[in-house]
């Protein structure tokens, strides 16, 4: 197979599971997508994984997949869209990283330490007790930064159903942990509607 067919070739190859078609797309593009997404991550190895995440949506949808635009295009776009979620989500780690330390020289107090290791064991536990598509929803959208219409468009639902899910587990962790400071609460219920 040439590796200079066409994009409607390619995409037509793909839906029909064709692996050399969609190895042809990977090699193409893959190490120029790198290269321009670390240009915002500043790390090869989240630059890789952001463009790997892209390539296995187009893979893992591509039955559905349909493209507007060139590959091109719409992998650029793809990948600066991702590239702007992973340094959103970083903000929202380094501004809790920031939130548990003193200024000047002080250091988090044992109580503090402690309080934010029962936190976290919380929100994993309410996590590993969610059931398999509310845990995945809410993944989605707290770890990997995605927006409720993206989740819908991911996973073939309505973006309603998403709502209903988040809303649930937002329900559970408010409960679980009304003991606990606002800002741990602030972090956890910002939202990315």
């Amino acid at each position: 197979m040439a590796l200079s067919l066409p994009d409607s070739e390619i995409l037509i190859r793909i839906k029909k599971g064709d692996q050399t078609a969609f190895e042809i797309l990977y090699k193409n593009f893959y190490k120029m997508l790198c290269m321009f997404s670390y240009r915002y991550v500043k790390k090869v190895e989240i630059a890789e994984e952001i463009v790997q995440d892209v390539f296995f949506h187009i893979w893992d949808k591509r039955n559905s997949f349909d493209l507007t635009t060139s590959f091109k295009s719409y992998l650029y776009k793809a990948v600066h869209n991702n590239s702007l979620k992973h340094l959103r989500h970083q903000k929202i780690v380094l501004a809790y990283e920031n939130s548990t330390t003193f200024s000047g020289s002080e250091r988090v107090t044992g109580q503090q330490y402690l309080e934010e290791t029962e936190v976290y064991q919380i929100l994993h536990g309410v996590i590993d007790e969610l059931p398999e598509r509310t845990r995945e929803i809410f993944s989605l959208n707290r770890f990997k930064g995605l927006k409720y219409q993206e989740i819908a468009d991911r996973l073939q639902i309505s973006v309603k159903t998403v709502e209903a899910h988040m809303s649930s587990v937002l329900k559970i962790l408010r409960m679980r942990l009304k003991d606990y400071g606002t800002f741990i609460l602030g972090l956890i219920f910002m939202n990315s509607i």
